[in-house]
């Protein structure tokens, strides 16, 4: 089973905190030991675990991957998002986290981010949360 959640984004390339919207879920499930997966999907943007406790960080990864993936290359696909693509496949589409007394298993600053490549669009993020027994 999993939960769908709906996510907005405001610009093209956004990077955004979705940790608090997985722990309700994972509350919500009453999993007290497990994991939970959570999949993005769409082709253009993904999902990544990466430092929340600095906004630059966010800031520098999409700067980094702008620069490795211009918007302006000379792709062949006409769609004009050959970037987004790109940009989704090396971030990812899915992330697993453990869960331990019926909280996310997470570093100090670590956080769950939904990553858009193509946006402002309305998305979905799909949770599915799994018991250890």
């Amino acid at each position: 089973m999993f939960f769908e959640l709906e996510q907005k984004t405001t610009d093209r390339n956004q990077l955004v905190d979705i940790s608090d919207l997985v722990q309700e879920t994972v509350s919500k499930s009453k999993v007290e030991s497990g994991f939970v997966v959570v999949f993005v999907p769409h082709s253009t943007a993904g999902v990544t675990i990466n430092e929340n406790a600095d906004p630059d960080v966010s800031f520098d990864l999409l700067s980094a991957l702008s620069k490795l993936v211009p918007k302006d290359s000379k792709f062949r696909h006409a769609e004009g998002n050959s970037d987004a693509h790109l940009k989704s496949s090396l971030i990812g589409s899915s992330v697993m986290v453990l869960i331990e007394q019926n909280r996310l298993v997470l570093g100090t600053w670590q956080g769950i981010f939904f990553a858009e490549f193509d946006g402002p669009r309305t998305r979905q993020v799909l949770v599915s949360v799994f018991s250890k027994k």
